[in-house]
């Protein structure tokens, strides 16, 4: 069977060590060497930069997230094996895992950070889909040539130089789609790299619980439940059109997952479906006056993503938590797609008037989704208010200012709120 070190990257024929190093990191497979599609997933991406970072951090649990009353984003693996999980509350992390250093996350740093990452996949391939700042998709397909080596080494060679160069450590899934790619990274988290093959796809997920389906989240497996389906079984004995009637579009793509079927291609321009941001305060708040001044930064915050990335959106999204972290949502459509700060804040905070629940509330975020080009953002104006083209023009002038002497050269009086 054939076989390859992930230290040295040597190929042999099975064994349970490397004949030419001695590792028993060894890789073996029958497709080892014909399989072209892999997910790379940085290992608790957050926080093992701040380990990188701060070197008296290595034996200790990190969890990255918000003061003690917000969320996680992300813990190192010693916090893991406490319990702490991404999205749980802080105060039930730190009751799980008391001894853990809490971070606040540097949005900035990990995009820098995850920018290096980023060029170390393009020397390999320009197939490459990103699903977050720490995880992608590659499609290797025809680099054996260039590089003069298969893709599992490839992938091996990656991995090895995040770690000597980077300091980061992340794991691989080598499949034949992009389906059993991202199943297989998560098989042997943290340093691992797992393959699917062709041939053994029926019997790996024969018995799986449908949740290992990306994108099953706790509401749709309750719905395939309250259908008797709980395991890829289960959908085998589905027939295709009952599926698509049951389940509309989504129904023809669990019949095909269910079989191991995946026809999604690396897409390198995979587009931006929203852009959001939010913010979990410290303490639980009525004052309506203290959240509209939250609305304009996270506004803020939005649009100057939309602006960097040359978007815009035309739908707006309020959120607010409850204290027993339920979700409040409100949306509007534009009438065109927007990128300013000035257009995202009235018409969220438009939305904020609509909410007639007091509160108090624990967090709130603003967002803009159906998004566009940016060449299409801010174009005619609102009718109904003559001044908008102004507040527009006046917006785009304190961003060039902003851009030579700072971000804090202009800062408008709500932001203070």
């Amino acid at each position: 069977m054939p076989a390859l070190c992930r230290d040295c990257f040597h190929r042999f024929e099975t064994g349970s060590r490397c004949p030419a190093c001695r590792s028993p990191r060894i890789l073996a497979h029958p497709e080892l060497f014909e399989l072209s599609i892999a997910h790379m997933d940085c290992d608790a991406f957050y926080a093992s930069v701040e380990k990188r970072d701060r070197p008296e951090l290595r034996d200790k649990p990190v969890i990255v997230g918000g003061a003690k009353r917000g969320v996680v984003s992300t813990c190192c693996y010693l916090a893991r094996i406490k319990g702490v999980r991404s999205a749980m509350p802080m105060f039930q992390a730190l009751k799980l895992c008391p001894e853990a250093v809490v971070i606040k996350p540097r949005g900035g740093h990990y995009a820098a950070v995850s920018k290096e990452i980023r060029a170390l996949m393009e020397a390999l391939t320009p197939q490459i889909e990103p699903l977050s700042l720490d995880e992608a998709f590659l499609d290797l397909t025809g680099t054996a040539r260039l590089h003069k080596a298969p893709p599992a080494v490839l992938l091996c060679r990656l991995l090895k130089r995040m770690e000597e160069e980077l300091g980061l450590t992340g794991s691989v899934g080598l499949s034949h789609n992009k389906f059993l790619a991202k199943v297989a990274s998560d098989l042997d988290k943290p340093r691992g790299f797992s393959v699917i093959g062709r041939a053994d796809t029926t019997a790996f997920l024969r018995g799986k619980p449908v949740r290992m389906i990306w994108g099953v989240g706790a509401a749709s497996q309750a719905m395939l439940e309250q259908a008797g389906i709980r395991t890829f079984d289960d959908l085998l004995r589905w027939d295709r059109k009952d599926l698509g009637q049951k389940f509309g579009s989504i129904g023809d793509r669990l019949w095909h997952l269910a079989r191991g079927e995946d026809h999604r291609r690396v897409n390198p321009h995979e587009p931006m479906k929203s852009i959001s941001a939010e913010t979990t305060f410290d303490e639980d708040t009525s004052d309506r006056d203290l959240l509209d001044g939250h609305i304009w930064r996270l506004s803020e915050r939005v649009t100057d993503r939309a602006k960097a990335k040359d978007l815009a959106g035309v739908t707006v999204t309020l959120k607010l938590r409850r204290t027993n972290f339920t979700l409040l949502t409100r949306s509007h459509k534009l009438h065109e797609p927007t990128q300013t700060a000035d257009r995202l804040y009235r018409a969220a905070a438009e939305l904020m008037a609509t909410v007639k629940e007091p509160g108090p509330f624990r967090l709130i975020g603003v967002g803009l989704s159906d998004i566009r080009p940016g060449r299409e953002a801010d174009l005619s104006g609102d009718l109904l208010d003559p001044e908008a083209v102004r507040r527009v023009g006046a917006e785009r002038a304190a961003d060039r200012i902003r851009a030579k002497f700072g971000k804090d050269a202009i800062v408008k009086g709500r932001a203070l709120r």
